[in-house]
């Protein structure tokens, strides 16, 4: 595949079509060693995808994101508002999945009530991917999806398609292309940037109502370089050494819920209502 090729303005049609990639990725019953294989992909819309992402994904630019968002000014709503906002991120012309986004929100947080986790895990399942109201808010999903990493560094090989950020501006900045690049060693995640995405966003939003293991969990599982590959150690601290072992906790919940069985939204409500407002009791800035 020419790596030079012109980025097209839209890898996936629609969000779901990453959700449906990652549901197949990682549903039980597939062999270990077909997890997170990338090589058949070379020609897809996957593939696009992250051209796309590893071509724009700069620092200045995510500098750019955390100025605009971090300013939570897209308007006040509950949890539940805005997941249900995010249902109409829901693709009708998809015949194959009748599942709206707080299914799989539901999914994620049953699995784990299932069990036996605490009720702040239960919710950050319930949290985790409503994120993607950024698609919403017009972002491109290049930068609401996919595998997350440093910007201001040297990429690791541990990447998905490593080989685009060829094309990544920051390739002529050497500052940038260092193992360690604008940060100092072992500083602590809380110190470095991360790609632009739904991981970042709802961190940003909830950070102010739970327990930091959750706050690791929503903002880092996409970091599967980290979590999955033990890449980025050298900017990693003990305290963040010892809060991944709550978001290698929660990350089979995430991928392996996909493939469960539709969740009773009439049934299980009134649970997440009381849940959310143990933990949100007022609406929130987004």
């Amino acid at each position: 595949m020419n790596s030079h090729a012109p980025v097209s303005p839209e890898p996936l049609k629609h969000v779901n079509e990453w959700d449906d990639f990652v549901a197949g990725r990682y549903r039980k019953g597939r062999e270990q060693s077909d997890f997170r294989n990338f090589e058949k992909e070379t020609d897809s819309p996957i593939a696009e995808f992250y051209r796309q992402n590893h071509t724009r994904q700069t620092l200045d630019f995510v500098l750019g994101k955390e100025r605009e968002y971090g300013s939570l000014s897209h308007g006040r709503r509950t949890i539940w508002e805005a997941a249900e906002f995010l249902n109409t991120l829901v693709d009708e012309s998809d015949p194959d999945t009748d599942l709206s986004q707080i299914e799989h929100l539901l999914q994620t947080s049953e699995a784990i009530r299932r069990d036996g986790h605490p009720r702040w895990m239960v919710m950050a399942g319930f949290l985790h991917d409503l994120g993607k109201v950024l698609c919403l808010f017009g972002e491109p999903q290049w930068c609401v999806v996919g595998d997350t990493f440093p910007v201001g560094c040297a990429w690791s090989d541990q990447i998905v398609f490593h080989e685009f950020f060829a094309q990544n501006p920051d390739v002529k900045i050497p500052e940038y292309q260092t193992v360690h690049g604008i940060y100092e060693p072992h500083c602590g995640l809380d110190k470095v940037h991360m790609s632009w995405g739904h991981d970042e966003y709802i961190y940003r939003v909830v950070k102010g109502s739970m327990p930091e293991p959750a706050l690791y969990m929503l903002r880092y599982h996409s970091f599967y370089p980290a979590h999955q590959h033990g890449a980025y150690r050298h900017l990693m601290n003990a305290h963040d050494e010892e809060m991944f072992e709550w978001v290698r906790t929660f990350n089979p919940y995430d991928l392996y819920s996909k493939g469960a069985e539709k969740p009773s939204l009439h049934e299980i409500r009134p649970y997440y209502e009381d849940l959310i407002a143990e933990f949100f009791p007022e609406p929130l800035a987004w």
